[in-house]
């Protein structure tokens, strides 16, 4: 483990964690703010995540961390409480140091993920419907967020078993489906009804399309007129299922929307203070770079 810092900072951890946006996030915010800390990304593996969590706690100058890939459910016996939404998504993304010293599990993906959606859902819509795809950590926040929304869901995974297991958990009294991945990988001459009134989504929520990984097949047949497609991969930031979605004549939302609102309300919890939103367009030019 590194040497603690000499004032305050907050970090995120992972493995691998190099890739991670999150320090060019709030190291901008707090350079914005004049804020004196420091924010880091630090490696951390399955088997050293509750050797980091000790050492932390008795830091005084740690704030807390945001936690990615693969520690967001196995930290969670780890800590000392967690907030009720968190505990019904079943993945912490945010900890944080109480006034008690106590660690608390936040998530603030869920928020993330509905912020660049906020204005649309103020609307009121005869009919709401989202075809997500993906059953891993990220498609839980998104679930647990668009069933509080009044959505009918359809996930697609490899495996439709643990797609079923995932609504179950999460909402079990909603009218839901599931459907194997490569259901929505050909076309189809499906005739969607009128979708006036209505609000659909189509959200990549697995890592598929991410560098790295397999593409994500889907065939934008399967949307019904005037859908959203929202992918949350960050690296790359256009990704073939958005530039796919937008040639189709599609809107869309970028996986950088989510990681920025979702970091924007860790940063209140870590350093006390609103992150300077109304730069939103600078820092997203530089995470893109």
């Amino acid at each position: 483990m590194s040497v603690p810092y000499a004032r305050p900072y907050a970090e995120v951890i992972g493995d691998p964690i190099a890739q991670s946006k999150s320090p060019a996030i709030h190291g901008f915010w707090l350079k914005k703010l004049g804020i004196e800390a420091d924010y880091r990304a630090t490696c951390v593996n399955a088997a050293g995540l509750e050797a980091y969590l000790a050492e932390r706690r008795a830091d005084p100058d740690w704030r807390g961390c945001n936690v990615t890939m693969p520690h967001k459910q196995a930290i969670m016996p780890l800590l000392d409480r967690l907030e009720p939404l968190a505990k019904r998504v079943g993945a912490v993304n945010t900890v944080v140091k109480a006034a008690d010293g106590k660690l608390v599990g936040r998530n603030t993906d869920v928020a993330g993920f509905i912020e660049p959606l906020t204005e649309r859902f103020r609307q009121q819509h005869y009919f709401r419907m989202a075809r997500i795809i993906g059953t891993g950590g990220a498609a839980r926040a998104v679930v647990a967020g668009l069933a509080n929304q009044g959505f009918t869901l359809v996930i697609a995974g490899r495996n439709p078993e643990k797609a079923r297991v995932l609504l179950d958990e999460l909402d079990p009294g909603g009218e839901h489906h599931v459907a194997a991945l490569d259901h929505f990988a050909s076309p189809t001459d499906f005739p969607f009804d009128d979708r006036e009134g209505c609000c659909d989504l189509i959200v990549n929520a697995s890592p598929l399309g991410m560098h790295g990984q397999p593409p994500l097949a889907f065939d934008w047949s399967h949307a019904p007129p005037d859908s959203i497609a929202y992918d949350v991969v960050t690296d790359p930031v256009q990704t073939d299922f958005l530039s796919n979605a937008r040639d189709a004549g599609f809107e869309t939302v970028d996986g950088l929307s989510m990681l920025i609102g979702q970091a924007a309300a860790a940063f209140t919890h870590f350093f006390g203070v609103e992150p300077p939103r109304q730069h939103d367009s600078e820092l997203r030019e530089r995470l893109v770079v």
